[in-house]
């Protein structure tokens, strides 16, 4: 039976990177409602392999993020599985992948400026740049950000294709728990989506708990949820053949 083992709280302009380990479970909950938690993946035996947003969006013939999807490196491998995903107000979860990162500059320009040296934990983080300080502690930086998962962060688009933030599913309690099926470099922050328009920056905090996986069996949700992630998972497999 899968259990937690560890369990911190990421503040609503935190950023953290931590190496996980194959068969090891992340659940992430949105503490207060209005969270946006944008994560990167990579492989730490091979920095060059990263997460891949085109690649896990079309051959998993969607443009959302729900359980049962799997996350793919640029390598045809599979990061991680979503497990659970669990909407507290029933509106469902809906995760974004394609807006990307906020900026110092979109930041400053929704609710002004505050820096670290005048405001310590209260300044206005951006994505983007909190991306940047974990990269650095893996001597990676500009040319090694991909694109990025928004968790909690729901998009849509209107029949002129305009893509805008969709609030009604934003809720304290929604979670959702991904199984690590390689060793994976996470790379994550707790900064507002691009597409935030909310009045106040939002200090949305995220609890995330850490522990062990069960064995994927054959009959799994997510190795059965679209007939193309059986190839991911035996891409996998071969990968753990050959490399150990």
């Amino acid at each position: 039976m899968s259990k937690m083992l560890y369990t911190t709280t990421l503040p609503g302009n935190g950023h953290w990177s931590l190496e996980m380990r194959r068969g090891s479970l992340m659940k992430i909950t949105d503490l207060e409602g209005g969270a946006n938690v944008g994560m990167l993946f990579y492989n730490p035996r091979n920095l060059l392999e990263r997460y891949n947003a085109p690649d896990t969006l079309k051959c998993q013939h969607t443009f959302k993020l729900q359980r049962g999807n799997c996350l793919y490196s640029d390598m045809g491998r599979i990061f991680a599985s979503i497990v659970e995903d669990y909407s507290a107000n029933g509106e469902g979860n809906w995760h974004d992948t394609i807006c990307g990162n906020s900026t110092a500059e979109q930041v400053e320009k929704q609710w002004g400026k505050r820096d670290y040296q005048s405001h310590r934990n209260q300044w206005f983080q951006n994505g983007y740049d909190a991306f940047l300080v974990e990269l650095a502690k893996y001597g990676l930086g500009r040319a090694d950000m991909a694109s990025n998962i928004n968790w909690f962060s729901k998009v849509i688009a209107d029949d002129h294709g305009n893509i805008q933030l969709d609030t009604k599913n934003q809720c304290a309690g929604n979670s959702v728990t991904l199984r690590f099926e390689m060793d994976t470099l996470v790379v994550m922050h707790a900064c507002p989506h691009p597409l935030s328009k909310s009045n106040r920056y939002p200090f949305a905090s995220v609890e995330i708990e850490l522990g062990e996986a069960d064995p994927v069996t054959d009959d799994d949700y997510c190795k059965n949820f679209r007939e193309e992630n059986q190839r991911g998972f035996q891409n996998n497999a071969l990968y753990y053949l050959t490399t150990q």
